[in-house]
């Protein structure tokens, strides 16, 4: 089995979880193999001296980058399988010689990871340069700004395009961890993993970094939060704009006008959410067929369920139920 070098880049004001998250899913990866470790996991700082984490831990790195790559003979560690660069406060800071190593020397990784704002330095890097990528929900519209060549999207927790993977805070690195291991061992060993971290396989890269809830503003006006409120407390009612409306004691017009005003998103589109996030819910804690949920979240039939599921979350209900019911099986 060929083993796969991960390099995990560490720095000053790095987020704790963004590296230990990862690397918890790669060495419990090569763990499952046993003797036959399909991962080598090394973290490395820019001189090889001790990081201080954002919370104040201290992690002290297995090398240095500059005396990884002081050699320019291709080597294995030199030139890793999976390099992954975490994010956290420290990205804010100035890192003009790491940002230089990125440059000279990432782009000969066959993989190349960032989790939340370690986009952040492969952007400065210009590594994302006409790619599609995301980051942490609060910076999405930073790197957007500084970066106008990078696509970004602020939605999915995590985004591939080509051999760059990118994802949004903190726990979506491990979602990606969970996805690079299933694309390179087979969803039965990233399953394992799961169960053992006791964490979704796998939450689909384009699921939504928000909640509806979260995603939306509340509303201003009393009678938007109440409408807000039913929503949420009656996902299989009559969730129609006209019944809303006439709920709020507005005219359907005025009162789509002044909910996607108020709250940033439209009454369809927020009862969408609701629905899907209700569904999600039941299938997850419930033992309730598919056909009885989708009643229950206001689809009518389990195909209008199965379509806004492909929708929004990439799977269909009975994936998602297969999925999360196997992730936190423990023995």
């Amino acid at each position: 089995m060929e083993q796969r070098t991960v390099l995990v880049v560490l720095f000053d004001g790095v987020q704790s979880l963004d590296v230990t998250g990862p690397l918890e899913v790669f060495t419990g990866a090569s763990h499952v193999h046993g003797p036959e470790a399909p991962y080598r996991v090394r973290t490395a700082s820019l001189h090889g001296a001790p990081v201080r984490t954002s919370s104040g831990l201290t992690l002290v790195p297995d090398v240095s980058l500059t005396e990884l790559t002081a050699s320019t003979d291709g080597s294995a560690v030199g030139a890793p399988h999976t390099l992954l660069v975490p994010g956290g406060a420290g990205t804010r800071d100035e890192h003009a010689e790491l940002i230089a190593w990125l440059r000279a020397h990432a782009p000969r990784a066959r993989r190349l990871v960032s989790v939340c704002t370690g986009a952040m330095l492969l952007a400065a890097a210009g590594l994302l340069d006409g790619r599609r990528a995301t980051t942490h929900w609060a910076y999405c519209d930073t790197l957007a700004r500084n970066h106008p060549d990078i696509d970004v999207d602020p939605d999915p927790i995590y985004v591939r395009d080509g051999h760059v993977a990118t994802s949004a805070g903190v726990t979506a690195g491990i979602d990606l961890a969970l996805a690079l291991v299933e694309e390179d061992l087979g969803r039965d060993t990233a399953l394992t993993v799961a169960r053992y971290l006791v964490v979704f396989l796998r939450r689909p890269g384009n699921q939504a970094q928000f909640s509806a809830q979260l995603s939306a503003q509340t509303a201003r006006r009393e009678p938007l939060r109440e409408v807000q409120q039913w929503i949420t407390e009656h996902p299989g009612g009559d969730l129609s704009v006209d019944a809303l409306a006439e709920r709020a004691r507005l005219s359907p017009r005025h009162f789509a006008r002044a909910f996607q005003a108020e709250t940033g998103t439209t009454p369809g589109k927020y009862v969408e959410r609701v629905r899907v996030e209700h569904a999600r819910r039941l299938l997850e804690d419930t033992a309730d067929g598919v056909e009885q949920v989708s009643r229950a979240c206001g689809y009518g039939t389990p195909e209008a369920m199965r379509r806004a599921f492909v929708k929004a979350l990439g799977t269909a209900p009975a994936e998602y139920r297969r999925r999360f019911r196997g992730a936190l099986t423990t023995h």
